[in-house]
């Protein structure tokens, strides 16, 4: 492999693995919120019992978020340079907000929930993590502007003289219509996220616990999963709205998303397929009729133009694919597998989550202990679930628009940097591979044993020791 095929696996590896951590933060701190503002309003104390045990898990993910998320800026200037160069003047306003508005709100009121339950009135205090919960989203919108950008490029004039793209509409860019339909359904997912990772966990040691503390996980399972099932919802409905208008400024992503290389109206959707997706030769094993027009069009009968036709018209608009021989089949054709099933990959592990969320809730309607044991395993794995769905999401949103870095404006073989040799790519790839692995037992291990703790007392039973660090509105942590 050459400089640029490791650059773009170093690129692939970090950001999935940093996205691991991005939709359980921003889910988290809602619920978390959600859980404080319930114990505020009521004094129940399941609810502060909750918080912080949820609360604990939350700050956990967000401290190896952070770290895993500083790595990707290097990856900006070490292996794409000219990348970084072209698009320096659009990415630096968003971004710079995301920094000094967003991630400044997230970390201020973080500190002051972290060490404020002692100190701060317990309306005052669930209002921080609130805030912390606005500082992600404000945090996800402007990341979010800038991937819009680079899939629907708007508000930017291209500077011959310095070979720059230079920005001249700022809220082209912030209400780009790509970015109107991404955000809803990232943050969507991220809630659906959020929920599973709750539900599962909450049910594990509701399985597994007696009297009150298995009320008070039942409680975690019936807010978890109910989280989840509408956030699902809205993954759907959020969805639906950006099939249609990736449909529209990406055509050849969902002509790939279905392998269907001739113009079609009434195109179907295949469940499965057999056979080699990059030719002409497959076989759909089950089909949905008119299916993949409905997702691209709003209608059972609209026209999706397929493979063949889209590389005709960019050969004639664009000229020859200058990074073909990177990508098979080439001719501004993404890889059709990768594609086709992480597509498919992403729509049924999300359905398979919401199924398993459906089945707890309808479980636990009672409080006595499960005694069916794959219940039990369901739990385990459903915290994993929309975790890979959002990972499968991203591939094909990224992969599904290769061979461009920026759509129609810049393609990924001419953004890699140009003085960086195979041997310096994969060295640092190497590192951060090793560091992750690090981090990934870490993680592990501080999430198990957090999940396995005894929740905090409650605080109506234990009112003798005014120094007890896990009374109301004291540090926990």
């Amino acid at each position: 492999m050459d400089a640029l095929d490791l650059a773009r696996w170093q690129f692939g590896i970090v950001t999935v693995y940093h996205f691991l951590f991005v939709p359980v933060t921003i889910g988290l701190s809602a619920i978390v919120a959600g859980y404080e503002t319930a114990w505020v309003r009521t004094r129940n104390p399941q609810w502060l019992r909750l918080t912080k045990f949820f609360g604990k898990l939350f700050l956990i993910n967000f401290a190896i978020g952070v770290a895993t998320g500083i790595v990707q800026e290097f990856q900006f200037g070490m292996n794409w340079s000219d990348y970084s160069r072209f698009v320096g003047d659009i990415f630096g306003a968003p971004l710079a907000v995301e920094g000094l508005l967003a991630f400044f709100l997230e970390s201020t009121f973080l500190g002051l929930w972290i060490f404020g339950w002692d100190r701060l009135s317990p309306r005052l205090h669930a209002t921080c993590i609130w805030l912390v919960h606005v500082g992600t989203l404000f945090s996800a919108y402007f990341i979010l502007a800038a991937n819009s950008w680079m899939q629907h490029p708007v508000g930017y004039t291209y500077n011959p003289d310095t070979g720059r793209a230079e920005l001249h509409d700022f809220f082209a860019v912030l209400l780009n219509k790509v970015q109107l339909v991404t955000f809803p359904h990232v943050v969507t997912a991220a809630y659906m996220t959020a929920g599973a990772f709750v539900a599962g966990i909450a049910f594990w040691r509701f399985a597994r616990s007696e009297g009150e503390v298995r009320e008070t996980f039942r409680r975690g399972v019936h807010t978890g999963a109910a989280v989840m099932l509408v956030a699902g919802l809205g993954v759907a409905v959020s969805g639906d709205a950006a099939g249609k208008i990736m449909t529209e400024v990406q055509p050849m992503k969902m002509a790939a998303a279905e392998g269907l290389y001739d113009t079609q109206k009434h195109a179907p959707f295949s469940i499965l397929t057999v056979g080699s997706l990059d030719a002409e030769h497959h076989k759909a094993i089950i089909e949905l009729p008119g299916l993949l027009s409905f997702l691209g069009t709003g209608s059972f009968n609209g026209e999706i133009k397929g493979i063949d036709d889209l590389r005709a018209e960019y050969r004639a608009r664009y000229g020859a694919d200058p990074g073909a021989k990177y990508y098979s089949p080439g001719d501004y054709t993404p890889i059709i597998p990768v594609t086709y099933w992480t597509f498919r990959s992403m729509i049924g592990v999300g359905l398979l989550s919401v199924a398993i969320g459906l089945l707890l809730l309808l479980t636990t309607r009672r409080s006595r202990a499960p005694s069916n044991r794959w219940l039990v395993r369901g739990a385990v794995v459903l915290p994993f679930l929309p975790i890979a769905a959002n990972a499968f999401g991203w591939l094909f949103t990224e992969m599904g628009r290769q061979p461009w870095a920026v759509f129609g404006v810049m393609t990924t073989a001419s953004g890699v940097s140009p003085g960086v040799g195979a041997g310096y790519v994969a060295a640092s790839m190497l590192a951060f591979i090793l560091v992750y692995a690090v981090l990934i037992v870490i993680e592990v291990r501080l999430m198990l044993a957090a999940v396995r703790a005894d929740l905090p007392p409650d605080p109506d039973a234990d009112d003798t020791d005014d120094t007890d660090p896990d009374r109301p509105l004291a540090f926990a942590y």
